[in-house]
């Protein structure tokens, strides 16, 4: 094999792709810092499945069991109406197909840990900090840090998410590759008051939707929410001001939404956004490229976020190997092989918020009409299997360690 040059890579971002990238890069050999802005591993988030593709990759990683040991463990979700009387249920495993072949669903936060627990013993992490300023040039990237001392490195990776701070300190203003899907979303933990073992059970009204589903092997919940709206102005670092608009968005409404308001003041892991995607023409620059989100997140509609992230990581990784640590080759590989993969979660994500909130009362009966009689569909095999073909859309690669 060639000399492995470019050995020096800072990663920011500790959730999904940035330990994800870090875990393959260092089994090729590459040196990585991975500076994070929270003061450790960010709990919380959506529950979010692992299918195809990056099942098959964390199998790889060794990590496969632990994922399952925190696996939300989810049996199905009913959709109830304000008496809270079931009018529609299914199971996880014909919706989404968690439990087939390994794929499986688990708390952002909690695959945000197993990763973290993967690396940290050959990874350097900057917790608590994040990167100011950088400057390229031929010779690698000059980066000041927000506290600690300046360094260089041969190669920069932002894996910092939809709002990614490196995209736009290197690309430019988020509002030039942001798509606004029509939604937002927030969830945070609650206690299980419900009794719920281990089920959801989701509330709709015209455009929205609110629900609860066990977690923590049923000692706490998840009290989810989402809802269509245009755009809306706010701080999306400002948590008081994200709590006001949740409550007066759901003010008034039936079911459990009073109780599960009445834990927002305390949720310990509040998460609150909208819905975007992130369309870029490229994800790299010189010495800096993009994974996951920060390059092309596919909104949490695809319900494939953890799987590009998962997937993207390997890609990267995999192309810098193969091309013995030349970005330029590795940059333009990762994009033409990622990009057919991206398109697919992308348009998959397309339309899906008109089936999970539903804009009229007909339209969520129809739904639940739907859901009912799907078990008994001669095609409910197609259309229970669509999130794992788009999983399953870029095949594992082998690239030599």
């Amino acid at each position: 094999m060639r000399q492995l040059s470019n050995r020096n890579v800072l990663i920011s971002g500790a959730s999904i792709a940035g330990p994800a990238v870090a875990f393959w890069l260092r089994r090729y050999g590459f040196e990585v810092t991975i500076v994070e802005k929270a003061p450790t591993v960010r709990e919380g988030g959506e529950a979010i499945d692992v299918l195809g593709t990056a099942t098959e990759l964390v199998r790889r990683m060794g990590l496969l069991d632990r994922v399952h040991e925190l696996s939300t463990g989810k049996r199905g979700t009913s959709y109830v109406d304000a008496s809270g009387r079931p009018r529609a249920s299914i199971s996880s495993e014909m919706f989404n197909g968690v439990g087939a072949d390994g794929d499986t669903e688990i708390q952002r936060g909690d695959l945000a840990l197993v990763l973290y627990e993967a690396t940290r013993g050959d990874v350097e992490y900057l917790f608590g900090d994040s990167i100011a300023a950088l400057d390229q040039d031929e010779n690698g990237v000059r980066v000041r840090f927000e506290h600690s001392e300046p360094r260089t490195f041969d190669l920069v990776i932002g894996a910092d998410g939809a709002h990614s701070h490196t995209r736009a300190l290197v690309f430019g203003p988020e509002a030039e590759f942001a798509r606004h899907m029509g939604y937002y979303i927030s969830t945070y933990t609650v206690p299980n008051f419900l009794g719920l073992d281990h089920w959801e059970q989701d509330y709709n009204t015209p455009g929205k939707i609110a629900g609860v589903y066990s977690a923590r092997e049923n000692r706490a919940a998840k009290a989810t929410f989402t809802w269509a709206s245009d755009p809306i102005d706010h701080d999306y670092r400002d948590v008081a001001q994200q709590k006001k608009i949740l409550a007066e968005t759901f003010a008034g409404q039936g079911w459990q939404v009073p109780r599960l308001l009445a834990h927002l003041d305390e949720a310990p892991d509040f998460y609150f956004d909208a819905m975007v995607q992130i369309h870029m023409s490229s994800w790299s620059t010189g010495r800096v490229t993009l994974v996951g989100d920060a390059g092309y997140c596919a909104s949490p509609l695809s319900g494939q976020g953890a799987n590009l992230s998962l997937v993207g990581a390997y890609t990267l990784a995999g192309e810098l190997a193969a091309a013995a640590g030349e970005y330029t080759a590795a940059f333009a590989a990762y994009e033409r092989r990622l990009r057919p993969m991206v398109d697919a979660c992308q348009k998959f994500a397309e339309g899906t918020g008109a089936w999970y909130a539903p804009a009229s009362n007909a339209m969520i009966r129809f739904r639940n009409l739907n859901v009912r009689l799907l078990p008994y569909l001669p095609w409910r095999g197609l259309i229970g299997g669509a999130p794992q073909k788009v999983a399953r859309t870029l095949p594992v690669k082998d690239y030599a360690a």
